[in-house]
């Protein structure tokens, strides 16, 4: 056997994950992605002794599994890189190089990803980040951060131009290394946890918590309660809204079209605000919890809610009309920061990212979780690319989102008051847990030991796949349109640099 399949948040003993000579592995897991129902959603290493245990997981989303396999190599014996035959792996890659010195061959630059406090190699700096220079008199290079004007967060951005045209951009986001995987294994305390993913990135939190509360509860044998299901489902799309509603006023601030910058901020504020009346923060901090259902939904809190989304929907309606209409904006949007199907599937984009680019890829369809089985929820797919389809999927998503919630809201579950007390997780266990946050899918992976103490926490946000695609996106553009691709994927800084 060379793989184990899986389902979502299912719990399988760590040793029946089959262990492959690395040229099977390699072999293996990189034919699985010539078929386009199949994407890598984590490859990773476990330190084990002088050897490291590669972990490889493929999703098919076509039947709904997960294929897990691994390899045991040694440290310093060069492997044969995956990257090789699929872009897709490029950065997986660079992470195991980065974090445990692993040699791998044929791999097109093995340039760090973090510069994790761990890291093999200590005189990897960010002062002596290789970037890709062009000798020439012609072109010049402008540098934008390493700090973002707009969210505080440290990220560089390296161009490369000839005049106002962008030839090539390079993102360097290692500033900020803060070890949140170490963190899960060194804090024992299930709130200290709790709060770890709440600051895994500030724009998701209510994706990446539910995706680690989900996982807790399976490796403790724990059946999630229906008030649980329903808080979490109902988070999630409203998360949604939040942020897709805010990305396009930031999109509108970018090409000066100040009334949809105004009136799309506006809508956000009361989306937000019901977070903080339904659990007391703004970003839904402490809403979600493993074993019980933090802040569960009344009735009274339904109504209000539902008066929110009456308010919200006809003027967000009119705003998008007129967003979608104005000469002004549909001239900066249109055939801006172009990502075609192809490059799309061969750097392996997930969520939004692939979906404009009619990549078929959600996890709440193709893996479903929570209470998405009863939504039969269809992806939303456009075809162009550019940054006006990524408008138009984030106000799409946005309708459909209202509608999803209108639907759970008319069937508000019962409070659970029985409170349980979680027990330990189980002995030597892997759970893989995903979820589709607005931003695209979050895979968290945990394994116990025979204690049924955690022992490793592997953490994948949706930016992980995506800020290649940003990159790449921008080629040929002017510099000007850079903030206006860079928006309309809003991919995080934190999430990526953890």
């Amino acid at each position: 056997m060379k793989a184990i399949a899986i389902k979502n948040n299912q719990p399988i003993p760590f040793d029946t994950i089959p262990t492959l000579e690395y040229s099977q592995f390699l072999e293996f897991n990189t034919s699985l992605l010539q078929d386009e129902n199949h994407h890598c959603v984590n490859y990773y290493g476990i330190a084990i002794q002088d050897k490291v245990k590669l972990i490889c997981c493929i999703a098919n989303d076509k039947d709904a599994l997960f294929h897990v396999s691994s390899s045991l190599v040694p440290r310093q014996t060069p492997i044969e890189s995956f990257t090789q035959h699929h872009l897709a792996f490029e950065k997986f890659e660079r992470e195991i190089y980065e974090n445990f010195g692993v040699p791998i061959r044929n791999h097109p630059w093995l340039k760090p990803v973090r510069f994790a406090f761990n890291q093999t190699n200590k005189n990897n700096t960010i002062a002596n980040y290789p970037f890709f220079n062009i000798e020439s008199e012609e072109l010049h290079q402008v540098g934008v951060g390493p700090i973002h004007a707009g969210i505080i967060e440290p990220g560089h951005f390296r161009f490369i131009c000839n005049g106002e045209q962008i030839l090539h951009l390079e993102i360097q986001l290692g500033y900020q290394h803060r070890g949140i995987e170490t963190l899960f294994l060194q804090k024992k305390k299930l709130i200290e946890r709790h709060t770890l993913a709440e600051n895994i990135s500030g724009d998701s939190v209510v994706g990446h918590t539910t995706t680690f509360a989900n996982l807790w509860e399976v490796l403790c044998n724990v059946k999630t309660d229906v008030e649980s299901h329903f808080a979490r489902t109902l988070a999630l799309e409203l998360e949604r809204i939040a942020i897709h509603t805010g990305d396009l006023s930031g999109m509108c601030t970018d090409v000066g079209y100040q009334l949809g910058s105004a009136v799309y901020g506006r809508l956000r504020t009361p989306i937000i605000n019901f977070f903080q009346q339904w659990c007391g923060n703004r970003m839904a901090k402490s809403l979600i919890r493993a074993g019980f259902s933090n802040f569960p939904i009344t009735e009274e809190l339904g109504e209000k809610l539902k008066k929110v989304l009456d308010a919200f929907e006809p003027d967000f309606d009119e705003i998008c009309k007129e967003t979608f209409s104005a000469p002004t904006v549909l001239g900066r949007f249109e055939k801006t920061g172009i990502v075609t199907n192809a490059v799309g599937k061969s750097i392996g984009l997930v969520g939004m990212a692939a979906r404009m680019t009619n990549i078929n890829r959600d996890i709440r369809t193709s893996h479903p979780y929570n209470l998405y089985p009863n939504l039969s929820h269809q992806p939303i797919l456009k075809h162009h690319g550019d940054a006006y389809s990524r408008a138009r999927i984030k106000y799409r998503e946005v309708k459909q989102s209202i509608a999803y919630i209108k639907t759970l809201l008319n069937a508000i579950p019962a409070e659970n008051t029985n409170k349980i007390v979680l027990p330990k997780p189980t002995p030597n266990t892997f759970v893989l847990s995903m979820v589709e946050g607005w931003r695209g899918e979050i895979c968290h992976c945990a394994i116990t030991d025979a204690q049924g103490e955690l022992v490793h926490y592997k953490i994948k946000d949706p930016s992980f796949h995506n800020w290649l695609a940003m990159a790449l996106a921008v080629r040929n553009n002017e510099i000007s349109d850079f903030p206006i691709s860079n928006k309309s994927f809003n991919l995080s800084y934190a999430g990526h640099d953890l």
